[in-house]
């Protein structure tokens, strides 16, 4: 009985995208959500428009959902500039609506657009779904006069949302800055705490993930903030004097003895708390362990190097600002993503693929009559974003989350009279969308369906009619997406792991080119770690998403584990032999340097060739004392790896 429910027991990688993720209760979200979604609807059935009321729910709606990040200055992009793409989306919408095989068109072309701009970046991304989804919609409900109208509304309900966002602006000021940066130092302090452990590789990843946060929200904004005296300044400075620390613990794994001992990890989490006050006192390093190497000695330096930029009151006291490097300004980066989109392979086959998913839906509800048939495309926009996650679980999780909404959306529908104890029910379930998506996709697409099917009803008075409609409609939407989006692209069916990892592994290779010669710029060495690590972290996003696939895709990802953890072990050898040679160490002879470059490309050249991994045995032949032999060790394991699908064969 056992082995015939293990059978029928569902496969584990649909098993791990259904399991809820523990996360606190965002309650400001919560409490925000409710507000924005119920107050709208109070304000028209108290005005005696309550179609008006519902479109600006419906434009809160898209705010709460875009609402991602902590900054508040990166907030205000997140919700407007979206919402300007959605504004431009329902007027397209509304002038093609009944217009049959022209809205095919145009909600065709609309889709390629929106698929091409989603490859630029998160905010981007969002800004591609609004457009899509409020054109969708535009062109599948009756809008109310004149055609500008429904744009006004929607974007009133997005600026509702972003006033209740800024109302902790006065109060909070950077505090989600600080926040990100002392997360990374504390990430360190971690760091420290597990050198010479087993525990050291996890706490590496989650000190890249939180300077890849920090990063990607202080650079954000220094983009548009070029004094020197602001603030931001300092918490950048505070950041890229975290990196030499960072480089150091790599050594201090390998080779560290004081600088494993418990006050440099104290020392760190200090610096913390220093960082997040946005103030305090220099901390005490007299009784720092005194070195005992080349390991020790980096540690100590780059440990007191932080201390004096965290505490000094200048913003920048040694120039550290720009040693990472300057965002471009602000037309050359505009034109970079210009060109990426327009020349780009993958933005036009994304684009590609979500406009002939769009115009097969759309195509369809012209030929076969679909009551409410919008929410058919409206179901395609959500499940095709392979930048979201894997096109796959995300169709299966939608049809199972759509269903769960549903049984949810009928008691409403058929029970609520519309009218004032609309706003009640809106306000409990508008709260439940940031909680809810917190848990996981599944989760959100149940909080999201009763709103909206709330909010149509409103608009078209179907009531409980819209319900079954609206699960054929997803269901035959998910089925578009997986036939149209996923199975008919080959690119599907193989993981890009290879690629990613080939590309971190040239890099590497480049790195150790130019990290131990004489004329070496420590600049272009530090840069070159930062996207090295970088790369790697988005490696294993790649990989996190692969193992939601189905079979074989998810098994092929998972033969690639032990060579991306292969890869990361080259990194931080690199990094402490670097590390060593700087703080006194012999250098390694040019000839050892130039062969472990010649073995990392040629590992480079054998992931990109196939999908297949193959062993090879390398021989590196090197002084055994030499700093480079740790180094040379990892090479060698790395090409020895064979993939468990090459034994199959």
């Amino acid at each position: 009985m056992e082995t015939r429910a293990g059978r029928l027991s569902p496969p584990e990688w649909l098993l791990s995208t259904l399991r809820p993720q523990s996360a606190p209760v965002p309650w400001a979200g919560v409490i925000r959500a409710g507000v924005a979604l119920s107050v709208p609807l109070a304000v028209g059935l108290a005005a005696g428009r309550p179609t008006d009321g519902a479109l600006v729910s419906m434009g809160a709606l898209s705010g709460v959902i875009g609402d991602t990040a902590d900054s508040y200055r990166m907030r205000i992009f997140n919700i407007a500039v979206p919402q300007f793409f959605g504004a431009i989306g329902v007027t397209l919408g509304t002038l093609v609506y009944g217009e049959g095989w022209l809205a095919v068109v145009v909600l065709t072309l609309v889709a390629l657009v929106s698929g091409m701009i989603s490859s630029i970046g998160s905010v981007a991304s969002v800004s591609g779904l609004l457009l899509l989804l409020n054109a969708v919609v535009g062109a599948g409900l009756e809008m109310p006069d004149p055609w500008w109208k429904p744009a006004v509304l929607l974007c009133l309900g997005g600026l509702f949302v972003l006033v209740l966002t800024l109302l902790g602006w006065p109060l909070r000021g950077r505090r989600p800055e600080r926040e990100a940066v002392a997360d990374a130092y504390r990430s360190a302090a971690g760091l420290f705490r597990a050198t010479g452990t087993d525990a050291y590789p996890e706490k590496r990843r989650q000190v890249t993930d939180a300077l890849n946060t920090a990063y990607d929200l202080i650079l954000a904004l220094r983009a548009r903030d070029h004094g020197r005296r602001s603030p931001l300044v300092r918490l950048l400075a505070q950041l890229n004097v975290l990196i030499p620390l960072v480089e150091g613990a790599a050594a201090a794994h390998l080779y560290g003895r004081a600088s494993r001992r418990p006050p440099i990890a104290a020392a760190v989490d200090a610096l913390a708390d220093s960082v997040s006050a946005g103030r305090g006192e220099v901390p005490d390093l007299s009784d720092l362990p005194e070195p005992e190497g080349p390991a020790d000695r980096a540690v100590e330096t780059a440990l007191r190097y932080a201390a004096a930029v965290v505490h000094k009151a200048d913003p920048d006291p040694y120039g550290a600002d720009d040693r990472l490097g300057r965002p471009a300004a602000l037309r050359t980066r505009f034109l970079a993503m210009t060109r990426s989109v327009l020349f780009s392979g993958p933005s036009w086959r994304y684009g590609l693929r979500l406009a002939l998913c769009i115009g097969l839906a759309q195509a369809l509800v012209s030929l076969v009559a679909v009551p409410r048939s919008y929410w058919v495309a409206l179901t395609i926009t959500f499940v095709l974003k392979p930048d979201f996650g894997s096109v796959f679980s995300r169709a299966v999780l939608r049809a199972l989350g759509t269903a769960a909404g549903l049984l949810v959306a009928t008691p409403v529908l058929a029970q609520v009279p519309r009218g004032w104890w609309d706003v009640p029910v809106m306000l409990v379930l508008a709260a439940l969308i940031p909680w809810f998506s917190a848990k996981g996709y599944a989760f959100q697409t149940a909080a999201i369906t009763p709103v909206i099917l709330l909010l149509s009803d409103t608009l078209n008075h179907e009531g409980f009619d819209l319900v079954l409609p609206r699960l054929l409609d997803s269901l035959v939407g998910c089925g578009i997406a997986l036939v149209a989006g996923y199975l008919l692209w080959p690119e599907s069916w193989r993981t890009r792991i290879g690629d990613r990892l080939a590309s971190a592994v040239d890099e590497i290779a480049g790195y150790v080119g130019c990290a131990f010669t004489a004329d070496g710029d420590p600049g272009d060495q530090v840069r070159g770690r930062r996207r090295i690590y970088r790369e790697l972290s988005s490696v294993r996003s790649e990989f996190q998403r692969a193992l939601t696939e189905p079979p074989p895709m998810g098994r092929h990802a998972a033969a690639w584990w032990p060579l991306v953890v292969a890869v990361e072990r080259i990194v931080d050898a690199a990094t402490a032999a670097r590390v060593r040679v700087t703080h006194g160490a012999a250098p390694p002879s040019p000839d050892e340097v130039a062969e472990v470059e010649r073995q990392l490309r040629e590992l480079a050249e054998g992931m990109r060739s196939s999908d297949v991994l193959v062993e090879v045995v390398a021989v590196l032949d090197g002084d055994e004392r030499g700093v480079l032999a740790p180094l040379r060790h990892e090479v060698t394991a790395a090409r020895a790896i064979a993939s468990p699908t090459r034994r199959e064969r």
